[in-house]
């Protein structure tokens, strides 16, 4: 294994988001879900009916890795796409009861994936929402 000491701060948080992430599509395999789309459930269950790139850009992911994971969504009834009935260019997207349903089951997973680990979590929690809330990326 590489010599973590001398890794930078960014490298250790991109690592240890790739190991959490993988935890979490373990978990959530049962239920059909993977990572992506509890954020997607999730958002959508917070806002309402939104359209897809304001849902893309409050995950913060680019608007074209949205459509093929709504596409997905919808398929397995767990979304709702319908016209945007103030701009019939648009669509808006919303979470179905079924949706709703498997991202409650999730949320049961949350807790589970670092279970393993003892976090003094309080203070990693306060330093990552700071990460999430202030990042800016171009």
């Amino acid at each position: 294994m590489p010599d973590m000491d001398y890794w930078p701060t960014s490298r250790l948080l991109s690592t240890a988001a790739r190991l959490v992430e993988l935890g979490w599509n373990e978990r959530l395999r049962p239920l059909g879900l993977t990572y992506p789309t509890v954020l997607t459930l999730d958002a959508l269950a917070a806002s309402g009916p939104i359209s897809p790139g304001k849902l893309a850009e409050s995950i913060r992911v680019q608007a074209q890795t949205m459509g093929p994971l709504l596409t997905r969504l919808e398929s397995r009834g767990l979304i709702h796409r319908e016209v945007n009935r103030f701009d019939r260019r648009g669509q808006l997207v919303s979470i179905t009861e079924l949706g709703l349903d498997l991202l409650n089951k999730s949320h049961g997973q949350e807790n589970t994936v670092l279970e393993s680990i003892d976090l003094d979590s309080e203070s990693l929690r306060a330093e990552l929402i700071a990460i999430v809330r202030d990042t800016k990326i171009n």
